[in-house]
């Protein structure tokens, strides 16, 4: 494969990884292929992220696929190396083990990865189904050299009588921890590149990197990826606070400025055809969230509690609400200062939301009518969170078009695709017929949202 073929397919693959990357851009990487030396990959790797890579987000799939279309080494090719302590092919298990914590303590990258190669070649493969074909994992490499089970003897060896829990132990822990991390993303790398000679670069590339944080779909977000998205909250929170305030202000005038209107009217002799306005009082608004927590949404319904906690910095007022089929305020369980884990783990226990658990978004509509319809008023922003599907029972419409007349603006975000509005149980476009219903399954979608407030 050519280097041309190479730029052109690692560039598609990191556009259907989820990365954006636009034809100039394409064409900057090309053109910065000429004045490094290509020879040196770590300074190919640079130039590609210099003129690719616009967020540190996408930094780890980047990497994951320029170790895919660039590899290191490819097998069957081998560099002069310097000469091994052991033999890496035959030796016992206990002297790979020996020769992993020796790196593990002090080992350069360089020699982490030679490791890490032969280790995949010698424990990473099993043979396949498909004649002269072999499956290649990297589980069967850790179970056989268990890194994570090194540190005791390393810290015997590195101590060498010195007193535990210092600031000696604390940094070779630290070390080791690193580099372990260090020596199993080596064996994944390994491990993806020779799968790739095996079955084709784009076959693997297609699964071996997860979409970008900002592009991970809501219903199907992991516990790690939500302890990741609350730094990307806080900056959500202000830019939805800010836009819903320059829109209620739009177009809006402030009382009448009777000195200047007089003294522009002496300009035409006495008659006032300019008239000049105060501007108005800068005001935050009011907000009111209505969420819904069912299962099936479970994941939104975190990310949005995450969310509300977020604005309540932000508005002079939130006031939040759960349901599934009957509905609750939380409000009290994201009080300044308390902890969002902490904060949801209450409410799902101690808020009354359920009745049978089964979501009815007509019921729900109804009993906050009821029981919280002073909540929205004139100066109230209200956000609908849910997919719109209520099990087949009367949406109360009537009471949802009361409360949306009340509210100064009103939006409704659905994590499902669009695709998926009006399947099933779904009443997505009646509901979107009384408030204006927006698609926004991940975070970039709830970006391109509150940009469009403006």
């Amino acid at each position: 494969m050519s280097l041309i073929d190479r730029h052109v397919g690692f560039v598609r693959a990191l556009r259907e990884a989820g990365i954006p990357v636009s034809v100039a851009e394409g064409l900057d990487a090309a053109h910065a292929l000429r004045v490094i030396e290509l020879s040196e990959r770590e300074s190919l790797r640079a130039a590609y992220a210099a003129t690719l890579v616009k967020k540190p987000a996408y930094r780890p799939g980047f990497d994951v696929l320029f170790d895919l279309w660039f590899p290191a080494s490819t097998s069957g090719m081998h560099a002069e190396r310097a000469e091994r302590p052991i033999d890496l092919e035959t030796a016992p298990v206990d002297e790979l083990r020996d020769q992993l914590a020796r790196l593990l303590t002090g080992g350069t990258d360089q020699e982490l990865r030679e490791f890490a190669q032969a280790m995949v070649g010698r424990f990473g493969h099993q043979p396949a189904a498909t004649p002269g074909r072999q499956n290649w994992f990297s589980y069967s490499v850790m179970r056989a050299l268990s890194p994570e089970t090194l540190m005791a003897r390393i810290l015997q060896n590195v101590l060498q009588g010195q007193d535990r829990g210092g600031l000696a132990e604390r940094n070779a822990r630290r070390t080791v921890y690193d580099n372990t991390r260090r020596f199993e993303e080596a064996v994944a790398t390994d491990v993806r590149r020779r799968i790739a000679e095996d079955s084709g670069i784009e076959r693997i590339a297609r699964s071996a990197v997860r979409p970008p944080l900002d592009q991970i779909d809501f219903l199907r977000i992991t516990k790690a990826d939500l302890t990741r998205l609350r730094r990307e909250v806080h900056p959500l929170a202000r830019r939805l606070a800010t836009r819903l305030t320059i829109k209620q202000r739009k177009g809006r005038r402030g009382r009448l400025d009777f000195r200047r209107t007089m003294r522009a009217s002496l300009q035409s002799g006495g008659v006032p055809l300019t008239t000049h306005f105060k501007p108005p009082r800068p005001h935050k608004p009011e907000l009111v969230i209505l969420c819904d927590t069912s299962d099936s949404v479970s994941s939104f319904a975190h990310f949005t509690l995450l969310l509300t906690y977020a604005l309540r910095e932000q508005f002079t007022k939130v006031r939040a609400f759960g349901f599934v089929d009957t509905v609750d305020e939380i409000t009290r369980f994201f009080v300044p200062g308390a902890d969002v884990v902490e904060a949801v783990t209450r409410l799902t226990k101690e808020a009354d939301m359920v009745r049978f658990g089964r979501t009815n978004y007509g019921h729900s509509l109804e009993r906050f009518a009821e029981r919280y319809g002073d909540a929205v008023g004139s100066k109230t922003s209200l956000l609908i969170l849910g997919d719109a599907r209520s099990n087949y029972q009367p949406p109360a419409l009537d009471v949802l078009r009361s409360l949306v007349g009340r509210a100064r603006h009103a939006y409704w975000l659905n994590p499902e695709p669009v695709a998926q509005w009006d399947t099933g149980d779904s009443v997505a476009s009646e509901y979107g017929a009384v408030v204006p219903m927006h698609e926004c399954r991940n975070v970039a979608q709830l970006t391109a949202f509150i940009e469009t407030l403006a």
